[in-house]
This record gives structure tokens, C-alpha cells and sequence, in this order.
């Protein structure tokens, strides 16, 4: 008994020690795989980093670039207004008809490049450039003075600046969009392979459980068999032994009263007296007849004693069998009875190690039901975070890709025509410049 306790502790430890075993394996894999995620993001973040030095000098040089480029503008305006000071002051009327026969001749690039902002707005479908060219063509109808060419230029200037603007802010969701969807999208694999796990965990505990508390119960069945089994083997043999007990005190008393009657017939027809002999004498006279004498009757003696004598063998043979019948039934009662002590014993062994086993997976049970419970509902507020993303950043009637591109094709048109419209005015200036020197001279 003590043998088979310990053998069945030695396989429920062997058990708990392979489940421990498994799961540092998975842990194992997991650290791997995290190591690995570990390089690639350290990779990434090197070539972020880097790229960002880039982005970085590149910034600088630009920034220095535009602060040149706007003092030489800033310096450019000064002189243009200071010359035009000087023109309002000592020009004629002659000039300002100068001035008109220029607006004149520069009407028809205007016109130029309001076909082209009008051309831009059909071809990408877009309002905004044609609320631009309607303003610019009020402008153009209604504007007098030299400060058409600089209304129309900031008109145009105002909606590169405004595309410019929107393209990167589009650039920027975008980016958002891509982040955000990575990481949602990987936090949802992650979940889904962790609720997968949870769930093959749950699902096997509750299998092994199971199956554990229906080994548990057919023990305890047979348990009950068993003790039915010994009870009435104790009762069997209680009514045996009783049988033996009446039997053998019978055989006994018979034999006992057998043996007394043959002592007694053998002390009776063993000692009989010598038979009475006459002597015949010589002489010839004629005596009278003796009297009959009683003898025994040793041949009727000696049957009986022979009868009594079987009676006495039947007798020890009956005890003899009667105790060979008990010694063999009480040797396999008790033979039986050690077997179902050691059945039962194993059996009990069974029940107390399933049963502390079936109730420790029953609390592993619970707490991966409540696992599971907490994934699945941070799977559904990662599932509602998805579906908002996707309707914010894939639902678009027209992708990013392409909008990047008609909007680079509006600011590459507007800035055609922009140049247009600085090629106008420094002609206008070139004129004014002659013009100046006519008054001049």
C-alpha cells in the first residue's frame, strides 16, 4: 500500500512536472520570438534614427536657403517700392498711359493663365480652382491699377499655399493612418494568437477535468462493487464456518460414539473363556449327557465390530474432508480479502490524487475563463478602434495615392501659371524701367 502511494505521488509529480516543463518551452518561444522583434525593431529604429539625421540636415540647408531667398525678395521689394515712390512723384500722363497700354498687353496672359487654372479644375474635378479662376476672372474684369497682377498673384499663391497645405496634412494622416492601422493590426494578431492559446489551454483542462472526474466516479463505482463484493464474501463465509462448525461437532460426536461402542464390543468378544473339554476315560461305563453351556457369538461379533469399524472410517474420512473444505475456503477467503485491501487501497490512491488534480485544473479553469474573458474584451475595443480606423483612413472614395497625385498635378499647374504671372510682371517692370528712362530724358 505504502508502495503504491508513493508510485502514484512519483506519476502525479512526473505529470506536474511535464506540464512546467511545456510551459517554460512556450516561454521560451516566446522570448525568442520577442528577441526577435527586439533586433528587427532595433533595426528599424537605426534606420529611423538616420534617416532622420538626414531629414534633419536636409531641413537646415533648406532653412537656410529660404532665409537667403527671403532677404534677397525682401531686399527686391524694397527697391521696387522705393522706384515706384519715385515714379508716382515724377511721372506724367504719359507714363500712366504707359502704364495702361501695359495692363493692356498683358491682358491676353492673364487670359493664359486663367484658361489653364479653368483647363486644371475640369480635368481633376476640382471646386476650388474653379471658385480660384471665377475670382480671378472678377478680378481681371473689374481691377484696374497696377495692383491687378499682384491680386491675381496672390490669388494663386494663396491656393499653392492652401493644396500645399492640405498635402500635408494629407501626408500626415496618412502617416497616422499607416501607424496607427500597424500597430492595431499586429495588437490584433497578437490577441487572436493569445486567445487561441487561452482557449486550446481552456478547452483541454476542461477535457482532462472531465475525464478525471469520470475516472474519479468509476473508482468510487468500484469502490462500492467492491465493498458489496467483500460483504457478502464475509457473509458466505460466516455461514460456511457455521455449517463446518455444526458438521464437524456431529462427526465428532458420531465418531467418538462409534469408537467407544467397538472398545466396548472388542473388550467383550476379545477375552471369551476356553472351551470346557471332556476327558474320556478308560472306563467303558456310559455317563448321562452334560447340560448345553452359553458361548458366544464371535462370527456376529466380529460383523458388527467389522460394520462399526466402516461406520469409524466414513466418519474420520467425512471430518477429514469437512476440514480440508474449511482450511481451502478459509485460505481463499482470506486470499481474496487481501486482494480487494490492495484493489481498494490503489483505488482510494485514485480517487484522493484525480480528485486534488480534477479540482486544481477546475481553478485553472476559472482563472483562463477569466483570462479569456479580459482578451476578449480588449479584442473588442481593439476590433471597435479597427473598424473606426478603417472607416477613417480605407473607406475613401478616392485613395491617397491618388490624391497625392492630382493634387501635385494642381500645384505643378498653379505654379506654371504663377510663373507666367512673374514672367509678366518682370516684363511690366522692364517697361516700367524704359519708361522711366523716357521721363527721365
Amino acid at each position: 500500500m505504502l508502495k503504491q502511494s508513493l508510485e502514484d505521488q512519483i506519476a502525479a509529480d512526473t505529470k506536474s512536472l511535464n506540464e512546467v516543463k511545456q510551459q517554460l518551452s512556450a516561454a521560451e518561444e516566446g522570448k525568442a520570438t520577442a528577441e526577435g522583434n527586439l533586433a528587427t525593431a532595433s533595426k528599424d529604429l537605426a534606420a529611423a534614427q538616420e534617416e532622420l539625421a538626414t531629414l534633419h540636415s536636409d531641413c537646415l540647408t533648406t532653412a537656410a536657403d529660404y532665409e537667403a531667398t527671403v532677404t534677397s525678395r525682401t531686399e527686391e521689394l524694397a527697391v521696387i517700392a522705393k522706384a515706384k515712390k519715385i515714379l508716382e512723384e515724377t511721372s506724367s500722363g504719359a507714363v500712366q498711359q504707359s502704364y495702361s497700354f501695359l495692363q493692356v498687353s498683358a491682358s491676353s496672359r492673364n487670359n493664359k493663365v486663367l484658361t489653364t487654372i479653368k483647363s486644371l479644375a475640369k480635368k481633376h474635378h476640382s471646386s476650388a480652382l474653379a471658385q480660384l479662376a471665377s475670382r480671378m476672372q472678377t478680378v481681371m474684369k473689374y481691377g484696374s491699377g497696377a495692383d491687378v497682377f499682384a491680386k491675381i498673384k496672390g490669388l494663386v499663391s494663396d491656393m499653392i499655399a492652401k493644396l500645399e497645405k492640405e498635402a500635408e496634412e494629407d501626408a500626415t494622416e496618412k502617416a497616422y493612418c499607416d501607424e496607427e492601422m500597424k500597430k492595431t493590426e499586429d495588437k490584433k494578431a497578437e490577441l487572436e494568437e493569445d486567445l487561441a492559446k487561452v482557449t486550446a489551454k481552456l478547452e483541454q483542462s476542461a477535457a482532462n477535468s472531465a475525464k478525471l472526474k469520470h475516472e474519479v466516479k468509476t473508482a468510487q463505482k468500484q469502490l462500492a462493487a467492491l465493498a458489496k463484493e467483500q460483504a457478502e464474501m464475509d457473509a458466505i463465509r460466516g455461514e460456511e464456518h457455521g455449517n463446518y462448525v455444526t458438521a464437524t461437532n456431529d462427526l465428532k460426536a458420531g465418531l467418538s460414539g462409534v469408537q467407544k461402542a467397538l472398545g466396548v464390543l472388542r473388550d467383550y468378544y476379545e477375552n471369551q473363556d476356553e472351551a470346557f473339554v471332556q476327558e474320556v476315560g478308560v472306563s467303558m461305563m456310559q455317563q448321562p449327557a452334560a447340560p448345553e453351556k452359553h458361548g458366544k457369538s464371535g462370527g456376529a461379533g466380529g460383523s458388527i465390530i467389522s460394520i462399526l469399524e466402516v461406520c469409524e472410517s466414513d466418519f474420520s474420512d467425512n471430518l477429514a474432508k469437512e476440514e480440508a473444505a474449511e482450511s481451502d475456503s478459509q485460505a481463499m477467503y482470506e486470499k481474496t480479502t487481501q486482494e480487494n485491501k490492495v484493489t481498494k487501497t490503489t483505488l482510494d490512491q485514485d480517487v484522493k490524487y484525480k480528485t486534488a488534480e480534477f479540482k486544481g485544473l477546475d481553478a485553472a479553469i476559472v482563472e483562463l475563463t477569466s483570462d479569456k474573458d479580459t482578451l476578449n474584451t480588449e479584442y473588442s475595443a481593439v476590433m471597435d478602434y479597427y473598424t473606426e480606423l478603417k472607416d477613417r483612413c480605407v473607406a475613401k472614395p478616392e485613395s491617397y495615392e491618388d490624391r497625392k497625385a492630382r493634387r501635385e498635378a494642381e500645384i505643378e499647374g498653379l505654379k506654371q501659371a504663377l510663373q507666367v504671372l512673374e514672367d509678366e510682371t518682370a516684363f511690366v517692370q522692364r517697361k516700367r524701367r524704359g519708361v522711366r528712362g523716357a521721363v527721365e530724358a
